[in-house]
């Protein structure tokens, strides 16, 4: 056992169909242990978790949701390393959504946990999660209940220019509802954003990069001179790129359509938009994109999902480069899928020849299971794959808050 086992953060960020998981030092950013718990609501649910340099994995069971997965992490993972646990010094839980009232990091206690809650439509899968996670951490480590604290993706997105976050729409409804643009998946952009900083060997404040966080959820972000200046997840995390099981960006009169001549109520348009579209809608099959990559050569509906899928995210990328001052330093992709699937940024990259960018093919294969690198030939525009670290980022960031206090 490390000597120095103290100052420890447990992280908890709980996603809309998984949940991340880990115990690490925030100042050295050793990990204890990390976890992530898979597919929940799916006909099979998994967790996988490293500690001691050993890998356990395990099927928890079918349709498993939030609740049961937290309290099998409780119960069987947590519940072995009391020792590490006991070197806790505070807990970091991802929230997407902060609302209008809340713009920074900030230690949980009710009056927190009710703008969480009031900020539930904002982020409709996304919020009830983390609320979960909160609840269940708080009840399971009473002595731990004043050293929880919630970091908000909302967070990095506050210094964006209102011609960003200004929808068309009439001026009163921002002033007085708080309707904008908000952006999601902040934590992973911050990251990586300063993560290149640091390959490019360039100072944040006059970094000019483009940002692809590609999960099951997907965003981009554009930041100019270290700021987020536009980013493509709205009011709430459904706007955008095709996800997972969310539409992403489509005409406000299908909602009309749908609702007038098709009869559906808004709630069920919400749950179709929510969790039955995107990848999984264009499909009829899955949400999982390992099922996409197996079968996109052989399947038609594989292949057209995943064509649009690049489609949309080509068109983005290209778009945010007139927002880079005249110069872009590079493009980066992260996430499950940034990261892992060298077939997504070939095809993306593929779209934008005419912006200069040559994808290198051996290096593109070889940037997957966290690897970090270029993937681009030397007279490309430069494009990178960065592995991020949510977990890390939230630990720091809770490290902080717990100081200051």
């Amino acid at each position: 056992m490390d000597k120095k086992l103290n100052n420890l953060i447990f992280v908890l960020n709980c996603g809309s169909s998984s949940i991340k998981f880990a115990i690490l030092n925030p100042n050295n950013e050793k990990k204890y242990l990390s976890g992530l718990v898979e597919c929940l609501f799916l006909s099979e649910t998994y967790i996988t978790w490293q500690c001691s340099g050993v890998t356990y994995k395990k099927k928890i069971g079918s349709k498993i949701n939030h609740e049961t997965a937290l309290n099998f992490i409780i119960d069987q993972v947590l519940s072995e390393q009391k020792d590490i646990f006991k070197n806790l010094i505070g807990v970091g839980h991802r929230v997407v959504h902060g609302g209008t009232k809340i713009k920074k990091s900030t230690l949980i206690d009710n009056n927190i946990i009710k703008c969480i809650q009031d900020a539930v439509s904002f982020a409709p899968l996304h919020n009830p999660a983390n609320l979960i996670g909160i609840k269940i951490i708080i009840e399971k480590y009473p002595s731990l209940s004043r050293k929880n604290v919630a970091v908000f993706d909302t967070s990095f997105y506050q210094n964006m220019p209102e011609t960003s976050f200004l929808y068309a729409i009439p001026y009163n409804f921002y002033k007085k509802h708080g309707i904008r643009r908000y952006g999601a998946h902040g934590t992973s952009h911050d990251y990586v954003a300063h993560k290149t900083s640091i390959i490019l060997n360039k100072k944040f404040k006059s970094l000019n990069i483009i940002t692809c966080h590609l999960g099951n959820g997907t965003s981009i972000s554009a930041i100019c001179n270290g700021i987020c200046v536009d980013t493509s997840m709205g009011l709430t995390p459904l706007e955008g790129l095709v996800m997972g099981t969310r539409s992403g960006d489509l005409d406000p009169s299908i909602i009309f359509f749908m609702n007038k001549s098709l009869n559906l109520s808004i709630n069920e348009i919400e749950t179709i938009l929510n969790k039955k579209s995107g990848l999984l809608g264009l499909s009829g099959i899955s949400s999982d994109f390992r099922y996409f990559e197996k079968n996109y050569s052989c399947k038609k509906h594989a292949k057209r999902s995943v064509d649009i899928f690049c489609h949309r995210l080509s068109k983005y990328i290209a778009s945010y480069m007139s927002l880079m001052e005249n110069r872009l330093d590079a493009v980066i992709f992260t996430g499950g899928i940034g990261e892992n699937v060298p077939l997504i940024r070939e095809l993306t990259l593929s779209r934008l020849s005419i912006f200069g960018f040559k994808i290198d093919l051996k290096l593109n294969l070889s940037m997957t299971a966290g690897r970090s690198g270029i993937i681009t030939q030397c007279t490309s525009r430069p494009v990178f794959v960065v592995a991020t670290d949510e977990e890390l980022a939230i630990a720091q960031e809770t490290s902080n808050i717990i100081s200051d206090k």
